[in-house]
């Protein structure tokens, strides 16, 4: 049979355990300090230990325990100044002592201590880590200035904020940003030289509440509080987020504030270029297939390929239309541009662009050029990739230097220098077929449009040159009014970074997709079972 001393012992480490921690915050709840709360907690303490210890063994321990912390209470707020109890009147009065102790219990477990949660996630890390340790960990000042590294009346100074702070949130209502319940998306067009050593950028852009992060301060800097609120996330996890981001050069921070370091197109002014795209893409989408056409024709007239003949010419359009639209695109492209240097070796740039709710075309990229050392033959390598229908995942989104210059060398009758795996690699991808005659390329083999002009007779020349001039006013127009856009959409920090600004207009005022969906809806370029898997992939000789 167990003794009363026994269950006595039980109780006191029960009380200890579970309860001085509630009973705590119901003194902060009801003082309004820290100070007062604990001279509260420490008498109550003392009564239910000292009736504990005489042997007092109460039916409904928790009820017994609140009863005396009411008691306790009533006692303290009584026995206050004329001053004090201006102070705290309307919590006194505002209270219902009420006889049922479960509505005062589960007050402080269910509201007190989740606000006392709750407020110690939105207090920055100086303050919280000291509150954390002064009254969780049970720490001493002496002991929590020697790990921080602080003199005690830095830490004891810190502390009596901390108090203030926490007392002036639990008495807040919280509001959580729109973003902590209806998160927004956002997407992004990334240019390089190089993927950073972990993917980057685009491991860190899939990330929805990075895309989030992006957008509210875009513009817009806030400290980690604002956007700890503003997302619904406890600050310890934003504080790390955010210098992460820091590093990863997506973020600029700026004293206690963070900013969005790249351009990201609002949806009114993605609206509004959809608007003057679709008024001149039409023509602008005749013109380059006009241009095309005729080199093409005035190249076979003379006996040559603009494209080496192992592809159809319908298939070839598919290479060719993009391929012209980026020749007059650089016309209007940054001088002596160079991508930004990032982390892990990373060399690229990005633009991101809100979500319109409007259905957007299919992507078309570019993976073009290849690692190059002094040790290897150079060769120019191109993968333009449609994302409609899965096009694009039915070749491989890369391919090493070796196999690029081995398709040079196939296409030079020198299939004999070609490595035997490398030919069942390029097979495997698509780009070579064995026939009963041997291996044929399906790919196209480009030599240079300036240099393949410049071949023309004199009376050709002009009207390929006409044509260039013509079609380059017209783009200049369409781009001038696209950059106005654009520039006029990037808040300040953006627009005043020339490159920034340069990069985000050239990236959406004009993109290749809107011409050749034209030309694909208009039935200049064929779409069928008869198309071939590789459409996209050249080698420029």
């Amino acid at each position: 049979m167990i003794d009363n001393k026994t269950i006595s012992e039980k109780l006191i480490k029960d009380f200890t355990e579970n309860y001085m921690g509630k009973v705590f915050y119901f003194c902060l709840r009801k003082t309004g300090d820290s100070y007062e709360a604990e001279d509260l907690t420490s008498e109550i303490t003392l009564d239910i230990i000292s009736a504990l210890g005489k042997g007092t063994i109460p039916r409904n321990f928790s009820a017994w325990v609140w009863q005396i912390s009411r008691n306790k209470y009533s006692k303290w707020a009584a026995g206050k100044s004329r001053k004090l109890k201006r102070t705290e009147s309307s919590d006194v009065e505002g209270f219902d002592f009420e006889d049922d102790y479960r509505f005062e219990e589960t007050l402080v477990d269910e509201e007190l201590l989740a606000l006392m949660k709750r407020e110690l996630a939105f207090i920055s890390s100086d303050y919280r880590n000291i509150l954390v340790a002064f009254y969780l960990e049970d720490r001493k000042v002496q002991d929590i200035a020697s790990s921080l590294g602080l003199p005690e009346g830095t830490v004891k100074t810190k502390l009596f904020r901390a108090r203030k702070i926490l007392k002036e949130g639990i008495d807040m209502a919280r509001e959580f940003g729109r973003r902590s319940y209806k998160p927004e998306n956002v997407s992004f067009s990334n240019s390089c030289d190089a993927f950073g050593d972990n993917g980057q950028p685009w491991t860190i852009l899939n990330h929805s509440m990075y895309k989030n992060i992006f957008l509210e301060v875009y513009g817009n800097p806030e400290t980690a509080e604002q956007l700890a609120l503003e997302l619904g996330i406890a600050l310890p996890y934003m504080e790390d987020e955010l210098e992460y981001l820091v590093k990863e050069t997506f973020l600029i921070k700026n004293g206690d504030k963070y900013e969005t370091s790249f351009p990201i197109i609002s949806k009114d002014a993605q609206i509004r270029l959809q608007e003057e795209v679709d008024a001149w893409t039409p023509k602008a989408t005749e013109m380059l297939e006009n241009f095309v056409d005729t080199i093409c024709s005035i190249c076979e007239k003379n006996g040559k390929s603009l494209y080496g003949n192992y592809q159809t010419y319908e298939d070839a359009k598919w290479t060719l239309l993009p391929i012209a639209f980026d020749y007059f695109r650089r016309k209007y492209w940054m001088k002596d541009f160079t991508y930004t240097k990032r982390p892990d070796n990373g060399a690229w740039d990005i633009v991101g662009f809100e979500d319109t709710g409007i259905e957007s075309l299919p992507f078309i990229g570019l993976n073009a050029g290849l690692s190059h050392n002094e040790n290897e033959p150079y060769v120019y390598w191109g993968q333009y990739r449609y994302s409609m229908d899965d096009i694009c995942n039915k070749t491989p989104g890369k391919i090493s230097q070796e196999e690029a210059y081995s398709m040079k060398l196939i296409h030079e009758g020198k299939i004999d220098e070609v490595k035997p795996y490398i030919v069942e690699n390029l097979v495997k991808y698509g780009y070579l077929k064995k026939s009963d005659i041997g291996y044929e390329l399906q790919i196209l083999v480009l030599e240079d449009l300036d240099s393949v002009i410049k071949g023309f007779s004199e009376a050709d020349q002009k009207i390929v040159n006409d044509m260039i001039e013509d079609i380059t006013a017209y783009f200049k127009i369409a781009y001038d009014f696209g950059n106005e856009i654009v520039k006029k959409d990037l808040p300040k920090a953006i627009r005043d970074n020339k490159k920034l600004t340069q990069f985000a207009s050239h990236d959406e005022a004009f993109d290749r997709r809107y011409v050749f969906m034209h030309a694909l809806n208009t039935g200049w370029i064929k779409y069928d079972e008869n198309t071939s898997d590789t459409v996209g992939a050249f080698l420029r000789v």
